[in-house]
């Protein structure tokens, strides 16, 4: 059964369901992006032994408008323009357990991201002071110790991970754009992929997220959670298209200083999807892009997020 649909390219990001993309906003804005939680095949673990490599580059282009306080490194804006560019390369290792019905993986992703993000800071006595900032700097690192997937049959998955993003990246209260939150993020999640046989699919990838306090700023953002989905129709020749969705809710308030009670982010997107797989020289390869633009948002930027995804699977 296990052998039995390893033709198809099989993926097992080291994301598995987490986003590799750092908003740079506390009160609200977290790590997620809607509608690119989800990536193709999520809900499998390879069977066969080996590596997986993937390239992510995401952009995303949006903006805070209201006369609502909002928390960031430290201090309040009532607006917020923003601009990010992230690339992440992932490496993961799918560990030999022979063959059966689960496999298991772990995984690790090193990031870099620009950002561009002007906001308006209320200084001393109230006083409104418009500020910029922009840079290119290492964001935080994105581990997955363990990644279990278990398959009910060659076109049913469902995979079980638990990424955890470490306060690595560059953090300064000093600045505006920051690549990393200053904290560890813990994101237990689960993804379940039907495969249709003729090359498409149907992926349903949900998860929660948990912060711990911005030392640097004595903020915790509240939980998070996320849920995504992509349905795709195979047109032969290893081409694909189709839709991918996705919605994230607060559930907790944030706490710490400057946090406003009852000031929990949502936000609802979808948009398109293509791409192609197959073989590449002696690796499995899967290329996707999607344009997510978002259209029901609370208390989160609202904008646009474009993303490209290479990945080579060597078995």
């Amino acid at each position: 059964m296990v052998r039995a649909f390893v033709v198809r390219p099989l993926l097992a990001l080291c994301v598995v369901g987490g986003s590799p993309l750092v908003l740079a906003a506390e009160g609200g804005g977290g790590r997620p992006m809607t509608g690119l939680q989800v990536f193709s095949n999520a809900g499998i673990v390879p069977p066969e032994p080996g590596w997986v490599m993937s390239l992510s580059s995401f952009w995303y282009d949006g903006s805070l408008k209201g006369s609502a306080q909002v928390p960031i490194v430290g201090a309040l804006s009532t607006g917020i323009d923003l601009k990010v560019s992230y690339t992440m390369a992932n490496f993961t290792h799918v560990w030999d357990t022979g063959k059966g019905r689960w496999n298991y993986a772990s995984a690790i992703g090193v990031p870099v991201q620009y950002t561009d993000i002007s906001a308006s800071i209320t200084g001393p006595r109230g006083r409104t002071l418009g500020t910029g900032d922009s840079g290119t700097q290492f964001a935080d690192m994105l581990v997955t110790p363990i990644a279990a997937g278990y398959h009910f049959d060659e076109l049913n998955h469902i995979s079980f991970s638990l990424p955890i993003y470490l306060p690595t990246g560059a953090y300064n209260d000093n600045r505006l754009a920051n690549p990393g939150q200053n904290n560890y993020t813990f994101m237990p999640t689960v993804a379940f992929t039907h495969l249709d046989g003729m090359g498409g699919e149907l992926t349903l990838s949900g998860g929660l997220e948990f912060y711990t306090e911005n030392n640097a700023t004595d903020y915790k953002n509240g939980d998070l959670f996320t849920l995504d989905a992509l349905w795709t129709h195979g047109f032969g020749n290893g081409w694909n298209a189709g839709m991918a969705a996705g919605y994230i809710q607060q559930l907790t308030d944030d706490t710490g200083s400057g946090a406003n009670s009852g000031f929990r982010g949502r936000s609802v997107g979808a948009g398109p999807t293509f791409g192609w797989e197959g073989k590449f020289a002696d690796a499995q390869a899967n290329i996707n892009a999607r344009w997510i633009p978002e259209f029901d948002t609370k208390n989160r930027p609202e904008g646009n997020g474009f993303s490209v995804n290479l990945t080579l699977a060597f078995f």
